[in-house]
């Protein structure tokens, strides 16, 4: 069996600094593919703006949004108010949206009220995130960034030192990009059919390398070796491109999501035979053809994104 990384456990964000915790905050967001981004809180002088930047949407317009770091026990109330006032009257005008990424738990309540202050504002946009939220973000999005700040690893100050750091293949072109790209979904994993009885060696191992190629670059083998690098979804210029495929590998995130859903509601299970490396699973019709569905719609998703770079060429 491999060895599981390292970031599996919990991460403790107490156990780093309030700067700290903004330059992760930071470079999420510009993996994110955030742009116009501004970190104030190094300065000491946010005016209610730890973070500021503009967030894209392929359908509706990009919100210009403040970005709150909350790396405290709690999310106050009356802070958030604060913050939220003050960046209503700093120089940049008033914002489309707030986030609040926190390292601590946030109840239902804190989120609504939070949300009807941004109201009373006339801001309407408002997002919380916990801190079991935000790292479950970052291992979708940027798990190479949380390896390498959970490792000790320091992060530039600088946005523009920040986009290199997080970008290798700066001068490829989106149809290279694009091909190498194409090449993760060449295993088993997305191209066996899925029947009532199947050998499925780590197809879950398979599933999470997918994500972590398409989110970072890295592509490994089942067993964890290392094959070669290929561009992350992340490198891709043209924004309608790299919006499917992050729709794309948001769908191999379903398909993870379920098929460890139906592990533990027994739609998926071992054949019985007590051998603890058996590879053959019993799969209810049903589920077969769950997966199955959701496998389509990742290939038919990332076939649309790769078309779209042919029409733009």
């Amino acid at each position: 069996m491999p060895i599981p990384n390292s970031t599996v456990r919990q991460v403790h964000f107490e156990d780093f600094g309030g700067i700290d915790f903004e330059r992760l905050v930071l470079a999420y967001h510009v993996r994110a593919g955030w742009s116009e981004l501004a970190w104030y809180g190094q300065t000491g002088s946010d005016q209610g703006r730890d973070i500021i930047g503009t967030e894209p949407f392929e359908a509706a317009p990009a919100r210009r949004t403040v970005i709150q770091c909350v790396n405290r026990t709690v999310l106050a109330q009356a802070k958030a108010e604060q913050d939220m006032s003050k960046a209503m009257t700093a120089p940049g005008g008033k914002p489309d949206a707030f986030r609040f990424i926190c390292r601590s738990t946030v109840s239902a309540g804190r989120r609504d009220a939070v949300a009807a202050a941004a109201r009373r504002l006339g801001v309407h946009h408002v997002t919380v995130w916990s801190g079991v939220e935000f790292e479950e973000n970052l291992r979708l999005r940027g798990e190479d960034l949380l390896r390498r700040f959970c490792a000790g690893e320091a992060f530039p100050d600088d946005v523009q030192e920040l986009r290199r750091f997080v970008d290798d293949f700066p001068g490829m072109a989106d149809s290279e990009a694009m091909q190498l790209i194409a090449a993760v979904f060449d295993r088993p994993a997305f191209t066996t059919p899925i029947q009532q009885e199947s050998s499925l060696p780590a197809f879950l191992q398979a599933v999470e390398d997918t994500i972590r190629a398409l989110n970072t670059g890295i592509w490994q083998t089942r067993e964890g070796a290392e094959v070669r690098r290929v561009p992350s979804l992340h490198h891709l210029r043209n924004f309608r491109a790299r919006a499917g495929v992050a729709k794309a590998r948001d769908l191999v995130d379903e398909l993870r999501r379920t098929f460890i859903a139906r592990l533990r509601d027994g739609g998926v299970k071992p054949c019985g035979c007590q051998q603890k490396d058996c590879p053959t699973f019993l799969i209810r019709p049903q589920v077969a053809i769950e997966l199955d569905h959701i496998r389509q719609r990742v290939l038919n998703t990332f076939h649309v994104a790769a078309q779209e770079l042919l029409h733009q060429g």
